[in-house]
Formats: C-alpha cells, structure tokens, sequence
C-alpha cells in the first residue's frame, strides 16, 4: 500500500503546484485529460517574465534612430525582441493565442453580427440621404444640426473651404447616385437619375476647384451613366426607356466648362479652378498642388473613351506628365505645390496625404482601367521612391524587430524629414498598396491608422506621431480608413477588418450623428461638432462600410470587375476603356519611362490582386498580435 500512497502524493503535489502557478500568473501545465477545464498559458505575463530576466537593454531600431541618426533605448514593453531564436521562445510559440486579447477579440465574426452591421451602415446610409432629400435638395449640401441645405458662399468668394466643392449644382444627390444601386435601391436610383436630368445646369455663374467638380460630379455622372446602360447589368435592370444619355451630355458640358485651366498655361498643369460660365478667374492663383492637378486622368479618360474625342484624355495625360518630367533627378519625388507657369516646385514636401495622395492612385488605377504601358512604369517608378525615401521602420510589417513601418513627410530633392506629422489622407496608402499586390505592407500601415482610431474614435486630420497627439483636431467624416479596410478584407477575407468596420461604424453612430444627419467632428478628443456633411460621407463612407458587411453584394458576384474612382464610384474594367478611336495622343516625351526591356515583364492590367494571400494566413490576425500591441502602445492606448 505504501507505493499507492507514494503514488497519490506525487499527484497532489503536481496538482498543487499547478493551482500555485495558475493563481500567480496563469500558468499551467494542460491536464484535461483529467479535468473537464484547460489551464492554459498566459502569453502575455510569461512574455513579461522572459523580458525580466533579459533586463531592459535591448536596442531597437525606432522611427527617431532611423529619422534622427541617433540611438535610443526602448523599453521591452515597447518593442520586444521578435523572432529570436531561444527555447523559450519557441515554446511559447506552441501556445501563442491560446489566452490572446487580440486573437478572442478579432479572430471570429458571427454571420448574425454581419448583418446586424450590414443594416446598421444602410441606416446610417438613409439617415444622411433622406434628410438631404427633405432639408437640403436642391442645394449642395445637408447641415445635419440645423437642418438646412447650404450652397456656395457667395458673400464671400475667397471662402474656398466651401466655394471649391459647392457649385450649386446639388452635388450631394449627383455624388450619391451609384451608392443607391450598391444598395440595391433601384426605384431610388431612377428618380434620383430623373431629379438630375430635369433639375441641374452647370451654367452656373460658380467658381470651383477642378480636382472637386471632376471627381465628385463628372465622376459620378459618368459612373452612373455607365450602370444605367451596363449590359451585364449587374445590378438588374436599372435602366428605364425614356433614358437618352442624357447623364453622359451632362458629364461633357461640366468637361468643357472645366477645359479653360489647360489653356494659357506654358507647363500644361492646369490652373487649380474656374468659374463654370466665364473660365480663369482674372485673379486666379497661378499655384496648385499635384493631386489637384494630377488626378483627371481616370474620369476624363473614360469621358474620351465613351465619346470618341481626345481632348480630354489629352489634356489630363499631358499634365500628368508635365508633373512627372519635373520630378527630383535625385530622390525620384515630387513635391505637393507647384507653380503652373514656371514649373518651379512651391511646395516641397513630398509625402503620401494631402496634396499628393489621388496623383499616386491614378497613375495604378489609370493603367488597371486603359492598358497604358506609360501608366504603370510611372507608379512603380514612384513607388519605389517612396519605399526608398519615404518609409520608415522595420523591413518587414510582420516579422523583425523595431517599429511598424511608417510613411513620413520629407524634403523631396533631399529625402530629409520635413515634420513629424501624418494626415488622415494618407489612410488610402493601403487601399492603393492592396491594388498593387503589397498587402504585407498595407496591413501594417492600415494598423497603425487604426489604432489611432481606437483612441480617440475618429481620425483627426493631423496626428503628430511623435507626440502622440493631434496636430489637427477635426474630422470630416472621411472615407479613406474605410476604403483600406474594405479592400484588405476583400484581399484577405480576415474578419479582423470586420470588427474595424464594426469600430468604425459604431464610432460614427455614437459621435456624429446629430438630429438630421451626421456631422464633421469640429474636435475629436471632446468630440465637439460642425454643422457640415460632406457630400463623401454618402458617397464613400456608407458605401464601403455596407460593401464590406454585404459578402452577396452584386459588385462581389458578378463576373465582370470593378474599380473605384477617388470617389469612389463604381466604374467597370470594360474593354470599351482598352480601345481609343484615335492614335497615339502624343510621343513620348523627354522624362517619361522609356519602353520597358523584353525581359521586363509588365503586370497584366485587369487581374486583380485580391486572392494572393494563403488560406492558411486567412483566420489568423493579418499581423501578429505582439506588433498590434507594440502599435497601440505608440499611439497611447496604453
């Protein structure tokens, strides 16, 4: 009996010592072969432990040491040491997970909650539209506060923050047409399509900013011309019979009332706006910034295309060019503000956000949709200058030590940090990286910008990374966080960037939305507001938060392929936009890409990108839960 004693006693013990350990750390060794319950391991306090014993002296490489040249210490809770090949670690690695707050947070989406989030953003949707409809209609925009339309400021003409986008043409129903086929509103679509038809002239005694009026009107005109007369219909039949193009006459007038700013100009690079009945301003400026004047190619390329004339596919190529010829010989980067007559670079900041954000995505985009060899050797071009110069942090987003890789503001002739600022803009960086098959990166980035999200539950316009504080404190309810969520769940199916959406959505509910609509948050750490809603909150922000809850969506089951503008209407990938019915526009000229060599292979333009992540990597977090806890503690979450 002495041996069965024995026997029982070592059983207590070892029972003992794990209840010991559990109670003190979470620790334990698995017994539920015994037990109805798994004592698991805490990731987190063994990792905690395991840095103790190494002491905290271990050097990373920061944003400052690579910004400044100098080196800093970071404490272990900031950066630990990834991917090291110790025992310990290796050990760990069998239970990472198991008690995880990231992977019991992120790692499973109900299809119940999908819907549920699904009419949650249809709400938020007819919420703004409908009291657009009852308030606002005809003039451009809703103030959701007051519950009152707003139009130009004609009191006070040097107003640009409201004159560049509202050109009394009601811009927010023309700007929401493709939104209500996404939603499969059709009835809604049609009489929209006739209110536009018989209510709206651009004769207009107006002064806008060409960048606005091409991608928020021509844009949407276009866009929904194109769906109305779409054989594949893709969303049904959405036509109606009396239907005479008539959307299309609308996008050539509004184009030939924007053509004046390519003239008198001796680079090509066109004014930044005109007056829709009379030209140039006498008094116009003579400066504009390269997105501004460098994001026309997409809508007056398809204009050019659907109606056989090349001017304006001419002109926007033309000042495509011109800017990319006056690039830095050194760093390959171009500078936000230029001036039209000299090509002397006024600005010379070269970063991702505003200013220069929509030049970089139409150079892809413009290539995805027309097959212009030209197109893609320019972005890669510029891509690789600003992975070169413009990107900081670890070489890898998911493995490696350091921080997460971040896009700063430099000087573009010396690659130099010009502040320590990023926009709210930049947040399409991912959306565009997806589209060019970079995903690793675009989800690195987008997480940092989600972070930022999660502490203060909406993107300021500004935020000082190095501070960790808002440099710029409003919000406008922009789209471009949503947009790079929705494109990386498209390209990786994760339901991480579920709950993102389900963040944001919640977050837009809770701060912005105000008795007849949703307003621009004036300051997002009080959560103050302005009474604006701008015509993208509609256009962009309810579309991609209720295409990336709504999987059966037509756009996801039809056989034909999309792309979205900046605006993010809907345009097909049509053979039609691969066919000019005229020749070359113009030789190449001195500075563009020559022809690449035979060995060079371009990328085929109409493939998408959106299935090269494995399966195996599509239920894990899309980055390890240790970066996404290094991410937030660099934003301030804790």
């Amino acid at each position: 009996m002495q041996w069965r004693s024995i026997v029982v006693g070592l059983v207590f013990l070892r029972l003992s010592v794990n209840w010991v350990l559990w109670l003190a750390f979470g620790l334990g060794l698995d017994v539920s072969s015994g037990f109805n319950f798994h004592l698991g391991f805490n990731l987190h306090k063994l990792d905690l432990l395991f840095r103790e014993e190494k002491g905290a002296d271990s050097i990373t490489s920061s944003w400052s040491q690579r910004i400044q040249g100098h080196k800093y210490e970071e404490t272990a809770s900031t950066c630990a040491k990834i991917g090291e090949d110790s025992s310990r670690r290796s050990y760990m690695n069998l239970f990472d997970g198991n008690r995880d707050e990231y992977v019991r947070r992120y790692s499973s989406f109900p299809d119940s909650l999908r819907a549920k989030m699904k009419d949650m953003a249809k709400e938020m949707f007819y919420f703004g539209y409908e009291n657009y409809m009852t308030y606002a209609f005809p003039e451009d925009e809703l103030n959701p506060i007051d519950c009152e339309g707003r139009g130009p400021d004609v009191l006070n003409p040097s107003n640009i923050n409201i004159n560049d986008v509202l050109g009394n043409y009601s811009l927010t129903l023309i700007d929401t047409l493709d939104t209500l086929l996404v939603l499969g509103n059709v009835t809604e679509f049609q009489r929209a399509v006739r209110l536009v038809i018989d209510t709206v002239s651009f004769d207009k005694d107006s002064t806008v900013q060409v960048f606005e009026a091409n991608i928020r009107i021509l844009g949407s005109l276009i866009s929904a011309h194109i769906l109305l007369t779409d054989p594949k219909h893709p969303f049904g039949e959405v036509g109606f019979k009396d239907y005479d193009n008539e959307l299309l006459h609308l996008a050539h007038d509004l184009a030939v009332r924007l053509l004046p700013a390519f003239e008198n100009t001796s680079t090509g690079i066109p004014y930044p706006r005109v007056n829709l009945k009379t030209g140039v301003p006498r008094d116009s400026i003579n400066e504009t910034c390269t997105a501004g004047a460098g994001s026309l190619l997409v809508e007056f390329g398809i204009l050019s295309r659907l109606i056989g004339d090349s001017t304006f596919e001419w002109v926007a190529r033309r000042a495509v060019r011109a800017l990319w010829n006056l690039r830095s010989n050194e760093t390959g980067l171009l500078g936000n503000v230029i001036n039209i007559q000299t090509g002397q670079w006024v600005g010379k900041q070269s970063g991702l956000g505003a200013g220069m954000d929509s030049f970089y995505e139409y150079l892809l985009k413009s290539y995805i949709l027309f097959g212009e060899n030209e197109d893609y050797r320019m972005f890669k071009a510029a891509y690789e200058s600003i992975q070169n110069h413009l990107r900081r942090g670890r070489e890898s987003c998911n493995e490696g030590e350091g921080d997460p890789p971040l896009y700063v503001n430099v000087n573009m002739f010396s690659g130099e940090i010009m502040n320590t600022w990023i926009d709210s803009l930049q947040a399409f960086f991912p959306g565009l990286q997806v589209l060019n098959g970079d995903i690793d990166d675009a989800i690195c980035l987008h997480a940092f910008y989600y972070a930022i999200w999660k502490r203060f539950g909406a993107l300021p316009e500004r935020y000082n990374w190095q501070l960790k504080a808002p440099d710029v404190l409003f919000y406008p309810l922009r789209p471009e966080l949503v947009e790079s969520t929705y494109l990386l769940y498209q390209a990786t199916k994760n339901p991480f960037y579920l709950h993102v959406g389900m963040d944001i959505l919640q977050s837009l509910e809770k701060n912005a939305k105000v008795r007849c609509g949703y307003a621009t948050l004036h300051h997002v750490v009080e959560k103050s507001k302005e009474d604006r809603m701008e015509s993208f909150f509609l256009s962009e922000t309810c579309k991609y938060l209720y295409l990336l809850f709504d999987e059966n969506n037509p756009l996801h089951q039809s056989d034909n392929k999309y792309i979205f503008t900046t605006e993010g209407h809907v345009v097909p990938i049509d053979k039609r936009f691969r066919e000019k019915q005229w020749n070359d526009l113009s030789p190449c000229e001195e500075g563009v890409l020559a022809e690449p060599e035979p060995n060079n292979q371009l990328p085929p333009s109409n493939i998408s990108n959106c299935n090269r992540i494995p399966e195996e990597r599509r239920y894990a977090l899309p980055l390890k839960s240790v970066y996404m806890r290094q991410i937030d503690h660099m934003v301030g979450l804790f």
